[in-house]
């Protein structure tokens, strides 16, 4: 698949196909390639920038909404995920950085086993029901895939990344699977934690 060039955006954070996330763009670099972008309808790429430096891959983002402009240029934006991408060089244009980039076909979306399907999907209604109160109806996740699936929680970035590198989505979603259930578990601890905190200590049992 040939390289086109994309303006890049590194972040420290992560966005996944699909995802929507607010940023507030204050660079002048960056002012001007979100500028650029609402201007020509054309997207960036966001690629996630840590300690461990610039990763090579990272996921086509759009703008879906301008939340508020402020009069020395900054804006507060929502953007949406599109594609993976991976980072074939990269250089610092005038404006903005920019990088050649190769889009990643996703040969394997949607031919993964109903099992590692159900799962993923149990393993979210799970953790949103102890963190929320509430159970959600599985038909909202009729159809949704690892990406739409992660996209709905926050999860930590290293997961998100791995997640965007994968490229077999029965593979995404056992790896989803097992993230949601070590959250939940975290969760649990932590109810467990307050527990014993307002009863001095002592395990109270009804």
């Amino acid at each position: 698949m040939p390289g086109r060039e994309l303006p890049i955006f590194e972040l420290p954070l992560v966005l996944l196909p699909g995802e929507q996330v607010p940023l507030h763009i204050f660079e002048e670099r960056y002012k001007r390639m979100v500028g650029r972008s609402l201007d020509e309808g054309e997207p960036f790429g966001i690629v996630l920038r840590d300690d461990d430096g610039a990763r090579s891959i990272g996921c086509v983002a759009r703008v879906a909404d301008v939340l508020e402009r402020f009069e020395d240029g900054r804006m507060n934006i929502v953007v949406s995920g599109e594609a993976p991408f991976k980072v074939l060089d990269r250089f610092e244009a005038p404006e903005y950085p920019v990088g050649e980039v190769e889009l990643i076909a996703e040969d394997g979306a949607g031919e993964a086993a109903e099992e590692s399907v159900a799962d993923a999907r149990e393993a979210f209604v799970e953790l949103a029901e102890r963190a929320t109160g509430e159970r959600p109806d599985p038909e909202e996740l009729e159809g949704a895939s690892a990406y739409a699936i992660a996209a709905r929680i926050e999860l930590p970035d290293d997961t998100k990344q791995t997640l965007l590198e994968t490229r077999d989505e029965e593979e995404r979603l056992e790896l989803l699977t097992t993230a949601l259930r070590a959250v939940d578990r975290a969760l649990e601890r932590n109810e467990l934690v307050a527990d014993l905190a307002r009863s001095n200590g002592r395990v109270v049992f009804e």
